[in-house]
């Protein structure tokens, strides 16, 4: 059951930073997604577009981190190679995810709601998948 629930979120978390790539790389130019982050402007996201473009990626790659993870934890039988590297990954990839939400709490106090959000799947999922 452990590793069920571990696997949910993990995969929730990848899905989670998915989106945020897509918004982050493919839109961030529209106004809808550049209020989300703050941003005072139209020109103001025009001006950080090569910013978030390539943040964007960042997240998109911890995603692609954890859903290889999760294929190779099952993949492999208990204590094979792939297992142990499955693990491995997801455990990085959601320790990553959560390192970036606690940056992004350093930012100010106005960047709780968006550190929460971030980060809770990545350290949910971390802590079952430490356990499953």
């Amino acid at each position: 059951m452990v590793t069920i629930l571990a696997t949910v979120f993990a995969a929730l978390a990848a899905l989670l930073h998915v989106y945020i790539f897509v918004m982050e790389s493919v839109q961030w130019t529209q106004p809808r997604v550049w209020k989300r982050f703050g941003v005072a402007d139209q020109q103001a996201a025009d001006t950080t577009k090569p910013m978030a473009y390539n943040q964007g990626f960042y997240n998109l790659f911890l995603a692609i981190g954890a859903i290889l993870g999760i294929v190779l934890f099952f993949a492999g039988g208990p204590d094979t190679v792939a297992d142990v590297a499955g693990r491995t990954l997801v455990l990085f990839s959601l320790g990553s995810m959560l390192a970036a939400s606690l940056v992004l709490l350093t930012s100010g106090a106005r960047y709780l709601r968006p550190a929460l959000v971030q980060g809770t799947l990545p350290l949910i999922g971390f802590v079952l998948f430490v356990f499953a």
